[in-house]
């Protein structure tokens, strides 16, 4: 598989050019902009998150996604993930499914837990199911891939007995990744269902995640499954100098990660930390092109990855700094990489 390499967003509601909070709806109109742009300057992929609280303006991916089908011409069109948890796997395949028949076939679906709860509230599911949630339903999700019909026994959820859903999907089966962060027993989870694997980066250092990688292929080998390619995504931001991109993300940076920080238990995240993070070993990829494009080579490399993809907004980062991060990171850095890699 050649290298292929995208972006990533969960429409964090972002501020204007004056400081001021945009309104959802502006958020999503301006990530159809984002997207028409990475298809104009060449990159692969786009993924757009799942999320249902204040912060975030995307509930509904393949809604947003279908709207990017319409305005360009090559780029596939993901979800970065939808938590499957808290949705139905027949609904899941028959929205991704319609948004690859829309598409022309550019439609993949990434499966995973998600990292927020609020959609387990939201939807009427009991949070202490969570693993038992997720494996059920990925369980049907795989048996829905052969686009046969369906026998299929659940306890969480009502059984299917000999029933097909539509509509088909024209290239014979949804590209279906599953998402994980660091947990071996998701990479395995992976490989038994024979599904490609994306890793999310966000903390540490990218060389950390090797022994992970290579327990996802050698648990494909044992299991008697076919090669998968595997991607990863991280957090970045593409400007002109290193010194330009750290002073335009690390005020943006600071508010979602203490946010976060302050929901899950952790202290308030600082400028050393930051620094840490984009350094040449840590999991934030900012700078100019040629440092975020060495970084990228370096962990292609590190961990034998076929897609690398770029979370480029960054909480109220402006929409205006993460368009021209898109034109940098297409334009100049995604050739970069690729002349790297070929020496």
């Amino acid at each position: 598989m050649t290298l292929e390499l995208g972006i990533d967003t969960f429409g964090d509601v972002t501020f204007d050019d004056d400081g001021a909070p945009k309104p959802q709806a502006q958020v999503l109109r301006d990530l159809v902009e984002q997207g028409v742009l990475a298809d104009q300057v060449g990159l692969d992929v786009i993924g757009v998150g799942e999320h249902h609280r204040e912060d975030f303006a995307v509930s509904a991916p393949d809604v947003v996604l279908a709207a990017i089908a319409a305005k360009t011409e090559r780029i596939h069109l993901a979800s970065a993930v939808t938590v499957l948890s808290s949705d139905d796997p027949v609904r899941v395949h028959q929205r991704f499914a319609t948004l690859d028949g829309l598409s022309g076939g550019r439609a993949e679906v990434v499966l995973g837990r998600g990292s927020f709860i609020e959609s387990f509230p939201l939807f009427g599911y009991d949070l202490a199911r969570y693993e038992d949630l997720f494996e059920e339903k990925l369980e049907l999700f795989a048996r829905l891939l052969p686009q046969e019909p369906v026998r299929w026994e659940g306890r969480l959820r009502p059984s299917i007995d000999g029933l097909s859903v539509y509509p088909r999907v024209e290239g014979g089966s949804l590209r279906t990744w599953v998402g994980v962060g660091g947990n071996p027993e998701s990479v395995v989870r992976a490989a038994r269902y024979g599904l490609p694997l994306q890793v999310a980066i966000i903390g540490g250092s990218p060389a950390q995640f090797v022994p992970l990688v290579d327990l996802y292929r050698r648990a494909l080998d044992q299991l008697g499954k076919e090669p998968q390619p595997v991607a990863v995504h991280s957090p970045g931001h593409v400007a002109p100098t290193d010194e330009e991109a750290k002073e335009q993300l690390w005020p943006h940076y600071e508010v979602v990660m203490s946010r976060i920080g302050r929901e899950r238990g952790w202290g308030p995240t600082n400028r050393s930390q930051f620094e840490a993070a984009a350094s040449r070993e840590g999991s934030l990829y900012v700078g100019s092109p040629e440092t975020v494009a060495r970084k990228i080579a370096a962990t292609v490399q590190r961990l034998g990855i076929q897609r690398f993809d770029l979370k480029y907004s960054n909480g109220t980062l402006p929409h205006s700094a993460m368009m021209r991060s898109l034109e940098l990171y297409g334009t100049q850095v995604a050739p970069m990489v690729r002349e790297l890699l070929a020496r």
